[in-house]
Order: C-alpha cells, then structure tokens, then sequence
C-alpha cells in the first residue's frame, strides 16, 4: 500500500513537472531579460522536493504508527538529534562575507550564515560517513574472525 501511494505521488509530481516545463519552454520561453520561466521553474522545483519530503515523511510516520507504535519514539529521538546537529552547525556558522566577491546586489547577511550552515552541515556528514565506513570496516572484521 505505501508504494503504490508513493508512486501516485511520484507520478503526479512528473505530471505538474512536465507542464511546467512545457509552459517554460514553449509558451514563456528563455529568452534574455525574461527570468519568470526560470523563477517558476526553480520555484516549483523548491516545491516538488518539499512535497515529496513531507509527503514521504508524513506517510512514514502514518504507516509506522499504525505497525509498529514504539517506533515513534525512535523517530522523535531522530528528530531531536537532527534538530540539535543542525543547530549546532547554525551556532558555528561564522556567516562571514564572501571575499572577491563583486556584486551589485551581495548577499545579504541572514543568506551568509545559512550558506555557512549548509557547508558546515555538509562537513558533519562526511566526516560521519567516513567514520561510519572505518567502523565498519572494523565490525566486520571482528565479525569474521
């Protein structure tokens, strides 16, 4: 039941894409100095992923209540720890302005330390990654033997 819900969603999700597309393209165009085809497209780009996550989330929850209620306390845990790592990143974040960067409109603040906040989450994740490999490494090996 969760797939074929999942590929309704997917499926409904290509459908508005490929209108969209089709509207951009065909009766907007790209032409120069007409940024509405190309907003609307990142716009509803900003958007599939959104309704994809939430949808995918929303019905995890839903079906993992309905199996198996213990597990939503593993999923709050998750969500915490999710919380607090990125806040951690966010207290990190320097937000310190872009160097050579010419500009007539620069980057405003708020934008500098989200920017920060992203590349610091993205160093937290390969640098768990890569431990994560190591332990593994080592649990398998301590495994075999």
């Amino acid at each position: 039941m969760y797939a074929k819900i999942i590929k309704y969603i997917s499926w409904a999700l290509l459908l508005v894409s490929v209108i969209v597309s089709v509207w951009g393209f065909f009766i907007k165009g790209f032409e120069a100095g007409n940024a509405v085809a190309v907003d609307t497209m990142l716009y509803w780009a900003y958007a599939m992923v959104a309704i994809g996550v939430v949808s995918i989330v929303v019905i995890g929850i839903i079906i993992s209540a309905i199996n198996n209620p213990k597990s939503l306390l593993k999923l709050g845990l998750g969500i915490v720890a999710a919380i607090v790592i990125v806040g951690i990143a966010y207290l990190l974040a320097p937000g310190s302005p872009a160097i050579g960067l010419v500009s007539n409109n620069p980057p405003t603040d708020t934008t500098l330390k989200l920017t920060d906040t992203i590349l610091n989450l993205t160093y937290f994740a390969c640098g768990l990654s890569i431990i994560a490999i190591i332990i593994g490494v080592v649990v398998n090996a301590a495994r075999s033997k």
